[in-house]
């Protein structure tokens, strides 16, 4: 079994290329500055080499198809196939976020739909699809809780309970809405400390930011006693 697969400059040979004929090119048409002095160092292998190359490379990945996967956050987490089918659908890919909102009712509707489930999924009063990632919906999250403590003039109300076995972008988005993290420890088996998460809420505590299942893969058994 070979347990080193090379890398693709290492099976260029002169020549070999998988395309017969190269679309021309109107070089004219390209401003002089823009042009390149020198051949681009491409690899030279036919289409079989180059399939079966990256075929192999895919091969190699820890993924959730392969793999059991336990990670509670960041992308890589199992989405169901189903969900790639529609995210790729036409109507989705080719809509231009400028275009008029009477061209793209359908689509308005699917997304309300979806904020409608999603709310009744999980109790809560109203969703957003705004956020197009998950550190930008934990922006999303961090700056509400901001503007909710300064509504109520609660101007002290500036740090945020971060558990040491976050994700990393947990106290990077923290800190871009102006806030001070206040980093605590877990036990040994992955759930949240809870003596020291009652030490470190105070009088400056804005709130805390937790993945359930954690990063660590974990549920939170706790969680409803760090709601409280």
């Amino acid at each position: 079994m070979q347990t080193r697969e090379p890398v693709i400059f290492e099976l260029s040979r002169p020549g070999r290329v998988a395309v017969a004929q190269q679309p021309p090119v109107a070089v004219a048409q390209v401003p002089e500055n823009l042009r390149r002095r020198s051949r681009p160092m491409l690899p030279e292998v036919s289409e079989l080499q180059a399939v079966r190359h990256y075929t192999r490379l895919s091969q190699m990945n820890f993924s959730i198809d392969t793999h059991f996967y336990p990670l509670g956050s960041c992308t890589m987490k199992y989405n169901p196939k189903a969900c790639n089918t529609y995210a790729m659908l036409p109507e989705f890919l080719g809509r231009h976020p400028l275009a008029p909102e009477s061209t793209g009712q359908g689509f308005l509707e699917c997304m309300f739909e979806l904020q409608e489930m999603l709310k009744d999924v999980t109790g809560m009063k109203a969703v957003s699809l705004t956020p197009m990632a998950g550190a930008q919906g934990e922006f999303a999250g961090v700056a509400m809780i901001r503007a909710y403590h300064l509504a109520r003039g609660d101007l002290g109300r500036d740090e945020v309970i971060v558990p040491e076995a976050a994700h990393g972008t947990n106290p990077a988005t923290a800190t871009m809405c102006g806030m001070k993290v206040k980093e605590i420890p877990c036990r040994p088996d992955g759930d949240v400390d809870l003596a020291a998460l009652k030490a470190a809420v105070g009088p400056a505590t804005a709130g805390i930011m937790l993945t359930n299942p954690s990063t660590l893969g974990v549920f939170e058994r706790r969680i409803l006693d760090i709601r409280k």
